[in-house]
This record gives C-alpha cells, structure tokens and sequence, in this order.
C-alpha cells in the first residue's frame, strides 16, 4: 500500500509501504525521499505526518536520525588510567584430594608430588595384563 500526501492542490505518492499490521516498512532511500517531500511541502512536520498517514513519532525519528547522518562525529578525547592492583598472595596448596578407580583416594600436598601423580594416573590407565 502507498501513502499518498496532499500539500495544497498537487498530491504527491510517497514510497512508503505499510505492512498488514500497519508498520511503515521502508528503505534508507524511501525515508530520504520522504524527507524530501516533507521540505517541499512546506507544512509541519504534524501536518505533514498526518496527511500521509505515518505516525508523527516515526517522522520525527527519521528526521532526527537524518540530521544526526549529516553531522560529523565528534571524537571524544580518550583519558587513559594505570591501574596498579596490589599482588595478591598466592594461597598455600594444602591438600588436593585425588579420587583413583576403586574407591582408592590419593592427596597431593605440595607441587612437586605433581609428576608423580601423572606418572601414576597414566599406569592406571593401560589395559592390566594377564
């Protein structure tokens, strides 16, 4: 469905299609073509929202979004901090509870006995021999 905009005698189409729901479905060159006709046409942005049909809160947020598209970006300056973060102390390894096939428990008390349990562990897993 296309929209149609009466500014005085003429009656301009708008490429404004409108979904079963009543949404305005448009592409970035439909909305400039809008926009377009809106200057021309020389009346409020009300006026002109109502006599095409479209909600006054969707022209309003296209018009917003148009003029914000024309405006160059301003950078905001970047302010860089240094964080120093005390070092936190590195917790004591008490001991790690190992839990073996069979029921069996191992603990590891200190790093060092690391190896060993690596060693143990990958016995534990080749096929027992008969």
């Amino acid at each position: 469905m296309t929209s149609e905009v009466t500014s005085g005698p003429q009656v301009a189409k708008l490429p404004v299609t409108v979904d079963t729901r009543g949404r305005v479905r448009t592409s970035k060159e439909q909305r400039r073509l809008v926009l377009d006709e809106f200057e021309r046409s020389g009346v409020s942005a009300a006026e002109f929202a109502r006599r095409s049909g479209l909600k006054y809160s969707t022209l309003a947020g296209w018009r917003q979004r148009h003029r914000r598209s024309k405006q160059p970006r301003r950078l905001r300056p970047v302010r860089l901090l240094e964080a120093v973060l005390p070092r936190a102390p590195v917790p004591a390894l008490t001991a790690l509870p190992v839990l073996l096939p069979g029921g069996a428990r191992l603990e590891i008390a200190s790093a060092a006995q690391l190896p060993l349990v690596a060693a143990l562990l990958r016995e534990l897993e080749k096929p027992a021999a008969c």
